[in-house]
């Protein structure tokens, strides 16, 4: 069920605190860790604690958690001292999703080109 915590979801384990990660930021609402494959100087995931496969489902249940997520993508980028930065949402394996729970993606630190590559 959406919301709930999965117990096969790796980032419902780092919610749980089961799983490490470097956390730079925390809400009620919203965890902020470190990529463990950064690609930028800059790469952090914020995720809503509560679990929803993606970006979308996320936004149609919750919205007010979805505006959570961005905001903290915002503090995230000030926090780092990232003047631009990218905020991505993947969707769907095709996209590049690996953990089917709902996260942006915070990338800075470096020209970030579009399209990207």
């Amino acid at each position: 069920m959406a919301g709930e915590p999965q117990a096969d979801c790796l980032f419902c384990k780092i919610v749980a605190g089961d799983v490490p990660a470097t956390v730079v930021r925390e809400t009620e609402t919203t965890l902020a860790f470190r990529d463990i494959n950064p690609q930028a100087p800059t790469h952090v995931l914020v995720i809503p604690k509560a679990h929803h496969p993606d970006a979308a489902s996320l936004a149609a249940a919750e919205p007010k958690i979805a505006a959570d997520v961005l905001r903290e993508a915002g503090e995230v980028a000030a926090e780092e001292k990232s003047e631009s930065y990218r905020i991505v949402f993947n969707t769907g394996a095709g996209a590049g999703q690996t953990v089917f729970h709902a996260h942006a993606h915070v990338l800075g630190g470096r020209g970030l080109q579009w399209p990207p590559g």
